[in-house]
């Protein structure tokens, strides 16, 4: 990649804050809330200040049922329910209602991998597990979530934050966030379950202002340097010891382990203390980063610990595409089209 490089890229019209995708994960329910309060407010003072393509900015409420009862969900993850198969297969009378739902949000959003698909989904998450401020991503190539996330760590110096990769193709990847042309998951945390803490739900409110700021200041031209972003793609998830009879957990997450999420773990580092007081330690050939560290709607998945590999990724300058930019790729991806016809 060429340093000075800059990466033209089109606008982004139309972006959705989403919150609520797990019922009980509190400071994304608020603050959708909130921001459908102030909608109007936000509407009239664009229309005053004319601006030329205002973002449209699309606040949802993920899992409304699931809200209402303060529970993960009602059925079944919604946040597992947006595959290609899932969002394409049939679906039965006694289809679960998160798969139903999938398909409403698809058709507000989406639908998935059309042009027609909103340009940025933000969905809003939070863990029990101390991981500060995460933004999580199926790509560790898409310049416009990184570029948000150097944004945002720019902005809040004092919140520790990463950037995670989940490393699955577009088709299968899961959650609500990949219905957008691009997307990522806000994660922040620790807060438990069905609980909403104001220095978490204040985080998350910067979070999201930034990230909208950051969406203005890019469609009006803004260049926005390349540079270095440390990226921590996901490798594997481990599950808890088990009974072999039962399939009961046999320990918990060891003292020098708990809420040290992304502290390297090395190999023979303590991992697991058993409910009779034995250490079991980390068997893997090479040091990972851990993160989602006892995280509690990860126990009925079978995951104790998912960890991760860092490295450095090099991000290009980008800005947004001209008109002129914009009308000679259309051009280009109509000769394409009809070569391939």
């Amino acid at each position: 990649m060429e340093v000075d490089k800059v990466v033209c890229l089109p606008r982004l019209s139309r972006v959705a804050v989403c919150g609520g995708t797990h019922g009980n994960e509190l400071s994304g329910v608020y603050l959708v809330r909130e921001l459908l309060k102030e909608e109007k407010k936000v509407r009239e003072k664009k229309e005053e200040d004319e601006q030329e393509q205002p973002v449209s900015v699309l606040m949802v409420l993920g899992n409304p049922w699931a809200t209402q009862q303060c529970r993960r969900f009602v059925n079944t993850d919604l946040n597992r329910c947006f595959t290609h198969a899932a969002l394409n297969g049939p679906l039965s009378d006694m289809a679960p209602y998160e798969m139903i739902r999938s398909r409403e949000l698809n058709a507000i959003l989406g639908p998935k991998g059309s042009p027609e698909a909103v340009d940025l989904v933000c969905d809003l998450h939070n863990t029990t597990a101390n991981m500060g401020l995460c933004l999580i991503a199926y790509s560790d190539c898409d310049w416009i979530c990184l570029h948000i996330f150097r944004h945002l760590q720019r902005k809040m110096p004092d919140i520790p934050m990463r950037y995670i990769h989940f490393d699955v193709s577009k088709k299968e990847s899961y959650s609500l966030d990949s219905v957008g042309k691009h997307g990522f998951a806000m994660e922040i945390g620790p807060q438990p379950h069905g609980v909403v803490r104001s220095n978490i739900y204040t985080a998350m409110k910067s979070g999201v202002q930034h990230t909208l700021d950051w969406v203005r200041f890019f469609n009006s031209g803004t260049i926005f340097e390349g540079g270095f972003v440390d990226v921590f793609t996901m490798v594997k998830h481990i599950d808890y010891p088990r009974d072999s009879e039962t399939r009961n957990i046999a320990a918990a997450i060891h003292p020098q382990l708990q809420d040290r999420d992304f502290c390297l773990l090395r190999p023979e580092d303590p991992l697991f203390q058993t409910f009779s007081g034995e250490t079991l330690r980390y068997k893997g050939k090479e040091p990972l980063y851990p993160f989602f560290i006892n995280e509690c709607a990860y126990y009925e998945k079978g995951i104790a610990v998912s960890l991760a590999r860092k490295r450095r990724v090099m991000i290009p300058a980008v800005r947004v595409q001209t008109e002129q930019e914009q009308e000679q790729q259309a051009n280009e991806q109509g000769f394409a089209s009809e070569e391939e016809e």
